[in-house]
């Protein structure tokens, strides 16, 4: 039996035990066993592993979408799409975190990143909510939960960094995720809806002198129209073949720079700000796919995606039996790893045993991106958590997010079981556009 498979992912898992870089460990281990196994010769493989990941031109869309989504959060956009929400949902019970799920929804599509859409909700909305004496699980999830939509609505860096190691098409995986995505909205708001109902006490109306008129609901609306529009051209000039997901990237980029002199809220100081940002998680992004791509050039060279391939193979169930088990295998991975790392580690193992199984590679991807959704909110290590962490009240603490956190996590999995069983739930926009 070979047991070198098993022996990387054991040592990389007491590597990041031990506090160690993800990116460093990811490069190190490959490294080590490389050299071990076939002497100096092995380093040979590493490095034609890292530098045809590398070597992607798709990956040039990273640094403009981490551009646009640092500017727009700099810019204010969270605040005032809160603000006009806020405004429209007050005479509903519930109201609140229903606006926050829904400025979650259009975070998401302007930026892709979560960190921008959980820190932006929870200094925001989250003193709004319990100002107004909701109930602190659904005031937590719901940021939690409308923060995280920038994993999945895109543009995703997550779904880039995907397409890229899976060649699987970015402008499809967009399309899968706006769809998927309205789908988790509408899951989260149904929930919210439902519990306000049963219990009148938990997430009240707000009181009517508290409630905006009519004409400041229609003058919020201001807005909502830059942000919607630098959708259109960003996703439309994406979907409608006019761009590539990378000039698509561009065209982002450039609007978010629009939009802040639109707001009169650019200045020179927050771009450099910007930029500086974005060269750093950029360059951390780059160093997880080298050190990432490496490590799957090495464990498929001493046999370990043959081995996962028997495994699979082997599970009882047929080919649902390795889906349930690639499934149960990315949800674990989620609970202690970046969602970067699980798709450098997890894709490049996973994916090709399943699309050999006959899954859909389109619809696999999909339901990928949603387990990595899953993972974000994810105890222990799940980054939302650790996000909102830092913008809380002192009385909301780790050990309180962690258990606000369970029912929602519920929620994405029963979303995800939905598009499993009825794949048009979350595959209708990509079938619709580009056919099925």
């Amino acid at each position: 039996m070979n047991i070198y498979p098993l022996l990387m992912f054991v040592v990389l898992f007491i590597g990041l035990a031990a506090g160690i870089q993800v990116a460093f460990i990811l490069a190190a281990v490959p490294l080590g066993f490389a050299f071990f196994i076939w002497g100096p010769q092995g380093m040979m493989t590493l490095i034609q592993g890292a530098w045809g990941a590398m070597n992607n031109f798709v990956l040039t869309a990273i640094p403009m979408f981490v551009f646009m989504a640092v500017l727009l959060e700099k810019s204010g956009i969270v605040e005032d799409l809160y603000t006009c929400f806020y405004k429209w949902s007050g005479p509903l019970r519930g109201g609140l975190a229903i606006a926050t799920v829904i400025v979650g929804t259009i975070i998401g599509a302007v930026s892709g990143v979560v960190a921008a859409g959980v820190i932006g909700l929870g200094l925001i909305a989250l003193p709004q909510m319990q100002r107004y004496k909701y109930d602190r699980g659904i005031a937590v999830g719901s940021v939690l939960v409308g923060g995280t939509l920038g994993q999945i609505i895109p543009p995703s860096t997550n779904m880039v960094v995907y397409g890229a190691v899976t060649n699987l098409s970015v402008g499809k995986l967009f399309a899968a995720g706006v769809s998927s995505g309205l789908l988790f909205s509408l899951t989260f708001c149904i929930y919210i809806l439902i519990r306000s109902w049963i219990n009148k006490d938990l997430c009240p109306a707000l009181p009517k002198e508290a409630r905006a008129s009519w004409a400041d609901k229609l003058i919020s609306l201001r807005a909502v129209v830059l942000p919607a529009l630098l959708i259109v051209v960003c996703m439309g000039a994406i979907f409608s073949g006019a761009a590539t997901p990378t000039e698509g990237a561009a065209f982002g980029a450039l609007g978010s720079i629009v939009f802040a002199v639109c707001t009169r809220r650019f200045r020179w100081d927050i771009f450099q700000e910007c930029c500086i940002t974005t060269v750093r998680v950029t360059v951390m992004v780059l160093w997880m796919i080298a050190g990432a791509s490496a490590f799957s050039a090495v464990f498929a060279g001493i046999g370990g995606n043959r081995a996962v391939m028997e495994f699979a193979l082997a599970m009882p169930g047929g080919k649902w039996g390795a889906f349930s088990a690639s499934f149960a295998f990315i949800f674990f991975l989620g609970m202690f790893l970046e969602t970067t790392a699980i798709i450098l580690l997890a894709a490049p193992i996973v994916t090709p045993i399943l699309i050999n199984l006959g899954f859909e590679p389109l619809w696999w991807g999909i339901i990928f991106q949603l387990l990595l959704q899953t993972a974000y909110i994810s105890p222990p290590f799940g980054m939302s958590l650790f996000y909102l962490k830092g913008v809380a009240p002192p009385d909301v603490d780790l050990e309180a997010i962690f258990k606000f956190s369970i029912p929602w996590i519920g929620l994405q999995v029963i979303a995800i079981i939905l598009i499993v069983v009825f794949p048009v739930m979350g595959m209708w926009l990509p079938w619709w556009l580009f056919g099925q």
